[in-house]
């Protein structure tokens, strides 16, 4: 078994081996930004089942976050997962922020008493594709509707290819104060095979109009595994990221699923690096991010030491959600628009994909959940115990179970079955404590699934281990 080539990386896997990552790359675990994750949701939570929930909502026990979903864009990128839409014209946009808007009222109406609100989160699609004029009604809206804090964080995912400067000094006068920049790679060629062509200099120039406008906290994802990358080319896609002074990176491995996807079928999949070529595009990134200072954060986020990401994992305060690790840890998060997602101290609801549906729901006025899932206190429990893993590499079992009401050896039997990966070096058990090494960090999900008691059922929805 040949070892991976050393990469001056604190997270680089150095330890691990070509024969390991093949092993564990066979497995399809979910990235657990819930638990139970969302191939587990089902009809049985329906509008109805929302709508009760909403109503027992104790407003002065629960501050709360909003997610709204805008699911157009102007163009696929064929690496794409989202649920996403392309339009030439405003006016399906247009149409679709009317239903969104009439969804915000009718969630505000059933909550009693007023929200608090201290994170709002646009993601999509596009949501930068909004009119600047819309864009800020919808924010007046949910302030008149919801108590949304003077210090609230508002953050927006743009594609730097389709901002403007008159939807940028819109993001300013509406109060967002953190942006999430899309690149994935700045390598022409990369850019060509996923069909995104985005030039260094316009992802510099969406940079120039947020900062002008006061937008200061910035985020870019990257991504690794998209075809024609190497070790080097994502090294350099690294490198040129941090001359453009974000706070916060996302370094994403694609997850090649054309079986659901179908338009990365367009990707060729010979151009893709297989486990071991991943791991070490992986390592470089991480490499060149780390030397630079960054802290890791979780699995896939890095962060400058004094961001209050890495603030909040050094205090373990960390918390993850379905837009990833944040800082938020509202029990609360209403979701907006197809196919968004929301959690309630009772339980997951998602709205309906389709767009029809959707709209069709909303104009009835109803509210439009397809499915969801009501909790259990075994559900409550495995969640923070994987929440944890996730966030801090590291549980402490037995006092997670205490917590929860039960004793702490309630696992015990848990901790027995994972001696294989403890031979494997993917985990550490000292007593009821587990820890992932930090060389195995990347593989922190294959440990977070030994608690999982649903992915038999569900296993071939999620993306590949490595």
């Amino acid at each position: 078994m040949n070892a991976i080539s050393p990469v001056a990386c604190a997270t680089a896997p150095t330890a691990l081996n070509a024969a390991l990552l093949a092993k564990y790359d066979g497995l399809r675990v979910p990235r657990y930004t819930s638990y139970p994750t969302a191939p587990h949701f089902t009809p049985a939570v329906g509008a109805e089942r929302y709508a009760a929930w909403l109503a027992e909502l104790d407003t002065a026990a629960h501050a709360g976050s909003l997610y709204l979903h805008v699911p157009f864009c102007a163009k696929m990128c064929w690496y794409c997962g989202c649920h996403t839409k392309i339009v030439a014209r405003y006016a399906p946009i247009a149409e679709y922020l009317g239903h969104l808007r009439r969804e915000v009222g009718m969630v505000a109406d059933r909550i009693p008493g007023r929200l608090r609100v201290r994170h709002i989160h646009f993601g999509g699609g596009t949501p930068t594709m909004m009119a600047p004029d819309d864009f800020e009604s919808l924010i007046a809206l949910l302030r008149a509707r919801y108590d949304v804090t003077a210090d609230a964080e508002i953050a927006v995912e743009i594609d730097p290819r389709t901002l403007t400067r008159e939807m940028a000094e819109a993001l300013g006068r509406a109060g967002v104060n953190r942006a999430s920049l899309g690149v994935q790679d700045f390598d022409a060629d990369v850019q060509a095979a996923i069909n995104r062509i985005q030039p260094r200099e316009q992802t510099e120039q969406a940079l120039e109009w947020l900062r002008a406008n006061g937008i200061r906290h910035i985020n870019l994802d990257l991504m690794y595994g998209l075809p024609n990358q190497s070790v080097a080319s994502v090294a350099r896609s690294a490198e040129i990221a941090l001359t453009m002074a974000p706070d916060r990176l996302s370094v994403f491995g694609y997850a090649h699923v054309p079986w659901m996807k179908t338009h990365q079928k367009k990707i060729d999949e010979s151009a893709l690096a297989g486990t071991l070529g991943r791991w070490e595009q992986f390592a470089a990134i991480a490499g060149v991010l780390t030397d630079a200072g960054f802290r890791p954060i979780g699995l896939d986020h890095f962060a400058r030491p004094d961001d209050e990401l890495a603030v909040q994992q050094a205090e373990g305060r960390l918390s993850r959600n379905f837009q990833g690790y944040t800082t938020d840890d509202a029990e609360v998060l209403l979701g907006f628009g197809a196919s968004s997602i929301g959690a309630l101290p009772q339980g997951y609801v998602q709205n309906a994909v389709p767009f029809d549906q959707y709209a069709q729901a909303v104009e009835a006025g109803r509210f439009p959940t397809g499915k969801g899932l009501a909790l259990t206190d075994d559900d409550r429990l495995r969640r923070d115990l994987i929440v944890r893993l996730m966030c801090d590499l590291s549980v402490d079992v037995g006092a997670v179970a205490e917590a929860h009401g039960l004793d702490a050896g309630a696992f015990d039997a848990d901790l027995a079955a994972m001696a294989d990966l403890v031979a494997d070096g993917v985990a550490v058990v000292s007593g009821r404590r587990i820890d992932v090494p930090e060389p195995a960090r990347p593989l922190m999900r294959i440990v977070a699934a030994r608690f999982d008691t649903y992915l038999s059922t569900g296993a071939g929805k999620h993306s590949r281990a490595v």
